[in-house]
């Protein structure tokens, strides 16, 4: 491996929960192809996302920045283009930066750094998705339901299933491209699937890899809703939970398909790194697999995400460089804000960049490279999105877990002794002084009032702007993909045999002519 500008691809899923992950203890799913990376790999145990809701999550992946830092605050927060993020990075850094698939950007701006973008995205890309936290009773109709559980099974196709396979169609193709440009240009490379989010529904050839009779419940049967904590509650409202019973059918069906599309995700991991190892790019290409969030998947008897429950927090993250960075599993918790300082850092081989901005990020190059770190970071989330009404605030320490929103009774876990988070410990004697330190990291580190005001006032703004926009004339921010036919296949302005020796790889050599010798009588 170049260890100097190794190649970076990045394979992120979506709603992807890592308690589901063989590699993390599930004892039923199958992911043969991600499984042998992480026996060559670096796993992170307690990795999580910044935010449990998509766009939230990718911007602050991103930009190594909280989403309160960034005004990325819902699936329909404008990512402004002024923003660096570690696309940007990589390019100053003489990188190659692509991205394939979902990144769900907001905004005008819907390249944020990548060179060039294969397909457009599966989500829209307008404030159409603003929650209002002032008619928080008012559900708008692109809210989650239970309609993904109750008709989850099999399908023929989907609406996901043709966006992933034309992400992983395009991205294969590009891989072959990069490996046959004929330059030492490193790449960077984003192939983002939307798979295993719901709707939960898959082909028979995926379904049938599980016996549906093995099928797991989840380990923490539905709590009665009256002895919810305040915003599972609410997460009842927004994701109309109590509209269909939770039959055990019901949920087996979601189970069943949901370990299915996971295994699908799977196979496209192998087709991928399969065109890795054909093309020649394998030894210097560092893999990266993550998700943007988890997937409650029924625990609690919740669905879906937007809280900080483990299922629907923790995420999977593998490093895979076995040529560079040995073996081993990672106990320290982390999060999606570290890649961006990690991936600055392993561009420029162990130098730290100067940033324009402060991250809320730390490099985890040492972690990768076996070290240990005295005195680690904590681990902060936010949920500013719907199904809160004011900011939703999460601190991971050591093995506890705090969560604090104005409205509601604090929340204290003890991950070690607690992995199911039943026990809340904030109103024990005992953990006062823990609780208190924990407050009061909260104060510092956010100012409630004012992100509340900040939260309210852009939505305020959002639904404003789209009303106007979707008066009269339409210019979509969606991206569109541009192909210049003019340049692809045979074309009469270019000499077909370096034509279809450039698209060819290997390239073949073009030997000497040996033909008989032709006579001029």
């Amino acid at each position: 491996m170049d260890t100097e500008h190794p190649n970076i691809l990045c394979i992120m899923a979506d709603q992807l929960t890592a308690p589901a992950l063989p590699f993390y203890g599930h004892p039923i799913v199958e992911t043969p192809h991600i499984s042998a990376l992480v026996k060559e790999g670096v796993i992170f145990e307690n990795a999580y996302c910044n935010s449990p809701l998509c766009a939230p999550s990718r911007f602050s992946m991103l930009t190594g920045r909280l989403p309160s830092r960034i005004g990325a605050y819902d699936n329909a927060a404008n990512f402004s283009a002024d923003i660096p993020t570690f696309a940007h990075c990589l390019r100053e850094l003489g990188y190659h930066t692509c991205l394939a698939g979902k990144m769900h950007f907001v905004g005008p701006d819907q390249l944020h750094g990548f060179e060039e973008r294969l397909t457009t995205d599966i989500y829209p890309s307008d404030f159409g998705w603003t929650p209002d936290w002032k008619n928080f009773t008012e559900r708008p109709t692109w809210y989650h339901d239970m309609l993904s559980v109750v008709q989850a099974g099999l399908c023929q196709t989907s609406n996901q299933l043709d966006f992933d396979e034309e992400v992983a169609f395009h991205s294969q193709r590009k891989l072959y491209d990069l490996s046959r440009r004929g330059n030492e240009q490193p790449f960077f490379m984003i192939v983002s699937f939307t798979h295993p989010h719901d709707p939960f529904a898959i082909t028979r050839k995926f379904w049938d890899r599980y016996n549906h009779k093995n099928i797991d419940m989840p380990s923490v049967a539905p709590i009665p809703y009256d002895q919810l904590d305040p915003h599972s509650r609410r997460l009842y409202h927004v994701c109309a939970l109590g509209e269909y019973a939770q039959t055990e059918e019901r949920v087996r069906n979601a189970r069943h398909a949901y370990y299915s599309m996971i295994s699908y995700i799977d196979d496209k991991v192998g087709q991928l790194l399969e065109v890795l190892d054909n093309s020649g790019l394998r030894d210097n290409t560092i893999l990266l697999f993550i998700s943007d969030h988890g997937e409650m998947l029924g625990e609690r008897g919740l669905w879906y995400k937007m809280s900080f429950f483990e299922w629907s927090a923790r995420v999977p993250m593998v490093f895979h460089a076995p040529g560079r960075f040995a073996p081993r599993r990672v106990g320290q918790s982390v999060s999606l804000v570290d890649l961006l300082p990690t991936l600055a850092e392993i561009a420029l081989n162990g130098k730290s960049p100067v940033y324009p901005d402060t991250l809320d990020g730390h490099s985890l190059l040492p972690l990768l490279e076996g070290k240990d770190i005295k005195n680690p970071a904590a681990v902060y989330g936010e949920m500013l999105g719907e199904g809160a009404v004011a900011p939703l605030l999460m601190i991971r320490r050591g093995c506890y877990k705090y969560i604090y929103s104005k409205p509601d009774p604090e929340q204290l876990f003890d991950l070690e002794n607690d992995p199911t988070e039943l026990h809340n410990l904030a109103d024990r004697q005992e953990f006062q002084d823990l609780r208190r330190d924990f407050h009061a990291e909260m104060l510092q580190h956010w100012d409630n009032e004012a992100l509340h005001k900040q939260v309210i006032d852009s939505q305020h703004r959002r639904r404003l702007v789209y009303r106007a926009l979707r008066r009269g004339r339409h210019t979509p921010w969606d991206f569109q993909p541009y192909q210049d036919a003019s340049q692809k296949y045979m074309r009469n302005h270019l000499e077909l045999g370096a034509l279809e020796r450039s698209a060819r790889y290997p390239v073949p050599e073009v030997p000497q002519p040996d033909g008989p010798a032709v006579s001029n009588e």
